[in-house]
């Protein structure tokens, strides 16, 4: 059986997200009304007041951070004010809306194994296809073929790989979508949390990474769905946000990758993915 809601916590970010937390909190109204604390860290939006007289009118509480730590800095700082009897945390984009019993079942989950470090549920598209969010771990390989490929052959083999889409069971994954997870605390917190070196982008696949090298399992469990409205908030950053995709992209493989031996690749992967991002970015 699924514990209280008052050892569950939901922790999402706003930046300029005022207008999505209605539908956000509405979905989540049943848990709150149970005991379900749910946080919202706000990036230092200009509008703070709305999001915090929303927040208001459903019991949710807003912590103030000021600046812009970005999506897992946001985060961070968020889990560390909640209180010690919280164990499992909701991480979750604003633009979700969560299905009734979803929250239990991934809860449910989490608590059959001590080794599950984090369970994410389907999360579908607004016109109902499955966005694929439990994915492998990318290597250079399917890293590489996935960039170069997805737009102009979609259903290239290092996609397939890398988005396992064809896989709709529930199963182990290398990591789950950050757009909404449920985390296991003392897991979080033994892997400090999100590596706040990525501002935005690939801070997901980093942690699930992280919980795999620290021996933990990261869990997909299709019976638990929610819904994903896209991010408003980003929508009209399109150019910054691809050159920021790139340079996480990056990051994670450099890091995955490290090593004298291995600079020549890691220049190699440098330009490839600089040259991509400006080829995207040059119509925008």
């Amino acid at each position: 059986m699924p514990r209280s809601a008052d050892a569950t916590a939901v922790v999402t970010v706003s930046y300029n997200s005022s207008g999505q937390f209605d539908s956000f909190l509405t979905s989540l109204r049943t848990e709150l009304s149970r005991g379900l604390r749910v946080l919202i860290a706000d990036n230092g939006s200009s509008d703070l007041a709305e999001t915090r007289r929303i927040a208001s009118q459903f019991g949710a509480e807003v912590v103030a951070l000021g600046e812009n730590h970005g999506y897992g800095g946001a985060i961070n700082r968020a889990v560390c004010t909640l209180p010690e009897t919280v164990d499992a945390v909701l991480v979750s984009n604003p633009d979700i809306i969560v299905t009734p019993g979803a929250i239990d079942i991934l809860r449910e989950r989490l608590d059959s194994d001590p080794r599950i470090a984090a369970v994410g549920p389907r999360i579908l598209n607004e016109d109902g296809s499955v966005y694929p969010s439990a994915r492998s771990i990318p290597s250079l390989r399917t890293g590489i073929g996935h960039a170069l490929f997805v737009r102009v052959w979609p259903g290239n083999p290092w996609t397939r790989s890398y988005r396992a889409e064809r896989e709709t069971e529930a199963r182990d994954v290398g990591w789950l979508s950050g757009a909404c997870l449920l985390v296991r605390r003392e897991a979080f917190e033994r892997v400090d949390g999100f590596d706040e070196g990525y501002f935005m982008y690939f801070e997901d696949v980093d942690l699930g990474y992280r919980f795999g090298k620290h021996g933990y399992r990261n869990r997909y469990e299709p019976t638990a769905s929610v819904i994903h409205h896209g991010g408003l908030s980003t929508r009209t950053e399109s150019k910054r946000m691809l050159a920021a995709h790139h340079q996480s992209a990056y990051r994670f493989l450099s890091n995955k990758y490290p090593g004298p031996l291995l600079a020549p690749v890691r220049l190699t992967l440098r330009v490839a993915l600089a040259a991509r991002a400006w080829l995207l970015t040059r119509g925008l």
